[in-house]
């Protein structure tokens, strides 16, 4: 025989779920709080700045796609934790600004949602924990497993790739992985100079 929940529990339940849905977004917003006052004070003072206490990793850089209005800070390191908050800086892999491929990793369903929507030939700004700001442009895009992503490490230009799982509506995690990728159009000094 089928068994009935009450209303008076179905309400608390409800209330339950209200309840650590509305958590969840607070932590969410507050954390972008946190990361950005983190990352300012990285700046200023020129030292990794944990943004609570028991962090294990820190802010290393803001990520703009000024054209869809996004900002997002990236942390040190793509461990699940770091995920949770941000974009995360893929290990062993250049800053931006340098010389190879500086490859950053988040989810698609928070922070790197609006890959779906930057296009061929869109702006990026990168500006690291140091202040200094680079300008990649969005010049592809391609799809790979995650083990099989094609990034030539030892490239001589200045590349960088946001990635992230593949595809966009999934509701559960895959192999595959969307690489957005961009080349490096203006160093920090001439985004200095020209006050952009």
């Amino acid at each position: 025989m089928p068994r009935f929940i009450p209303p008076l529990a179905s309400a608390l339940l409800g209330l339950i779920l209200f309840g650590q849905g509305a958590y969840i977004h607070a932590k969410a917003l507050l954390a972008q709080v946190l990361l950005e006052r983190a990352f300012e004070e990285t700046i200023v003072t020129g030292h990794p700045v944990k943004p609570w206490s028991w962090a294990d990793t820190w802010p290393v850089a803001r990520i703009e796609v000024r054209r869809i209005h996004v900002s997002e800070i990236a942390l040190a390191g793509s461990s699940g934790q770091a995920l949770a908050f941000g974009p995360g800086h893929v290990e062993q892999t250049v800053d931006a600004g340098e010389r190879g491929v500086a490859v950053y990793s988040a989810h698609r369903d928070t922070h790197f949602r609006f890959l779906k929507e930057v296009a061929i030939g869109d702006e990026i700004d990168v500006t690291r924990s140091d202040g200094k700001r680079f300008r990649y442009r969005a010049d592809g895009s391609s799809v790979a497993r995650f083990d099989q992503s094609g990034i030539d490490p030892l490239t001589d230009r200045y590349e960088l790739v946001l990635s992230t799982c593949w595809p966009f509506d999934a509701l559960t995690s895959g192999p595959e992985r969307y690489l957005l990728h961009a080349t490096l159009i203006a160093p920090d000094s001439s985004l200095s100079e020209s006050g952009s």
